[in-house]
């Protein structure tokens, strides 16, 4: 099991940003009333604009058990997130979370 599924501090630290081609209204994935228009070109996470950060698609409780209400079809931002990446440790300190253990 990932150790993301007890995390979710990444859902709750950053902006998530992304082209508007990936709205499916342009033939995307991600749902439209999860975003925000950025402008004509970029469009962002609902909830990851405004502190406290928390996208809208976030379910459950960070640091314990979390989900992607739309894991399926999140923006490149989410998909290209790394567990154990030097954001992963900035986002789980700044929610008092202690930095993963190195992978074996």
């Amino acid at each position: 099991m990932s150790a993301c599924t007890s995390c979710g501090a990444c859902c709750a630290c950053f902006r998530v940003d992304f082209s508007v081609y990936e709205m499916d209204l342009e033939g995307g994935t991600v749902p439209s009333g999860l975003a925000n228009e950025v402008n004509g070109n970029t469009w962002r996470m609902r909830g990851t604009d405004y502190v406290p950060i928390r996208c809208a698609a976030l379910t459950g409780t960070v640091g314990t058990q979390v989900g992607c209400g739309i894991y399926e079809w999140r923006p490149s931002p989410c998909r290209e997130f790394e567990e154990g990446s030097d954001a992963c440790h900035r986002a789980r300190s700044k929610r008092g979370l202690p930095p993963l253990e190195p992978s074996p």
